[in-house]
């Protein structure tokens, strides 16, 4: 496995792959986000970001948060300049998401990082890093599975369901997502 993909060793599906102390600090960051950032005005982008520093989130630049974006695990999140987490967008961050420079997450759109070893009977938690790269746009409603990498200037069309790495300036669509077209930019 690569530095990415992070197995975790349960006993049973029903075991958390979580310490108490992880846990605890989940269960206060959910508290936090619903008591001080959901309803914040959108130009309170600054108090959002704040609350997300605070709690382990790598911040580079001026990314934005929608206010009724949800983050399960802050600290697992890095956002870089002009990054966009819609509104009602889902960061399930089990594992890593890294969302590089101008990349836009639409609202709804469901960017999820874990997944399960499911040839072993407990089932355990498996997390697979998802990169968007620079300027890409990932449209409504999409979902992006753990371990894919969307590079620079990519478009994902709304409601695509997208399973493999997606190569620069592709435009992909449906479910599963599929190649489209090539952009240009003449």
């Amino acid at each position: 496995m690569n530095s990415t993909t992070i197995e975790y060793s349960q006993n049973s599906p029903y075991d958390s792959p979580w310490t108490i102390s992880k846990r605890v600090k989940m269960l206060l960051w959910e508290y936090v986000w619903l008591l001080f950032c959901v309803w914040t005005p959108k130009p309170a982008n600054a108090w959002r970001l704040f609350w997300l520093r605070l709690f382990g989130c790598k911040i580079y630049g001026k990314p934005f948060v929608h206010q009724r974006a949800r983050i399960q695990i802050p600290w697992n999140l890095i956002l870089h300049d002009r990054a966009c987490l819609g509104d009602r967008t889902n960061a399930y961050t089990l594992g890593i998401i890294e969302i590089f420079e101008g990349a836009t997450v639409a609202q709804e759109v469901y960017l999820c990082s874990g997944t399960h070893a499911f040839e072993n009977p407990s089932m355990n938690l498996i997390t697979k890093k998802i990169t968007i790269g620079k300027g890409v746009f990932i449209g409504v409603r999409a979902i992006v599975m753990p371990g894919v990498t969307i590079e620079e200037n990519a478009i994902v069309g709304a409601g695509s369901l997208v399973t493999k790495n997606v190569e620069k300036n592709n435009v992909v669509a449906g479910n599963p997502a599929k190649f489209i077209k090539t952009r240009s930019f003449e």
